[in-house]
């Protein structure tokens, strides 16, 4: 990268090494970002694109985010140079596949919640309050305030008024 660097003429004003970084959060990225936003850099150069995003819609974002700042992106495996025409028309392919991964998950997102409800899956938070219908409706009956059940069994106010208003235990 190094060798690459020089032969284009370009000056390297930060070496940023994340090795086995899985994290959501990655602290060089950012700083990365961060002096980009400050106009310290003019291009990025990374040794492959899966170093720099971990999916399409993530490397899309930043790659987009860099364009707009009027930083280059230069990514020497896959020889994607966003500083050429040709690099610029490969980040509007990138885009299209980001979208088309957006929609294939929520296909495939609302497919499955359908499946599940057939199959009788109650979807959603469990029902917690539910499962003391019995208690509070028996410590309301022995005269205790609401907002002490609540506290006592460690439930919202609001569904011990709601099971009290329903009358006994349902789901």
């Amino acid at each position: 990268m190094r060798e690459y660097a020089a032969r284009r003429g370009w000056t390297i004003a930060v070496n940023v090494r994340e090795v086995g970084s899985g994290a959501a959060k990655r602290e060089a990225r950012e700083k990365l970002l961060e002096a980009a936003r400050r106009r310290e850099i003019d291009v990025v150069l990374v040794w492959r694109l899966d170093r720099w995003g971990r999916s399409v819609t993530d490397l899309l974002a930043t790659l987009q985010e860099l364009e707009h700042l009027g930083v280059g992106f230069v990514s020497l495996t896959e020889a994607l140079d966003l500083t050429t025409p040709a690099g610029r028309a490969m980040a509007g392919l990138l885009a299209v596949f980001a979208a088309f991964e957006r929609e294939i998950l929520g296909e495939r997102t609302r497919a499955g919640l359908v499946h599940a409800r057939q199959n009788g899956k109650r979807l959603g938070r469990p029902a917690t309050a539910v499962a003391h219908a019995a208690e509070i409706q028996r410590l309301h009956r022995a005269g205790i305030a609401q907002a002490e059940i609540a506290r006592r069994l460690r439930v919202g106010r609001t569904s011990v008024r709601r099971i009290l208003k329903q009358g006994g235990p349902k789901c």
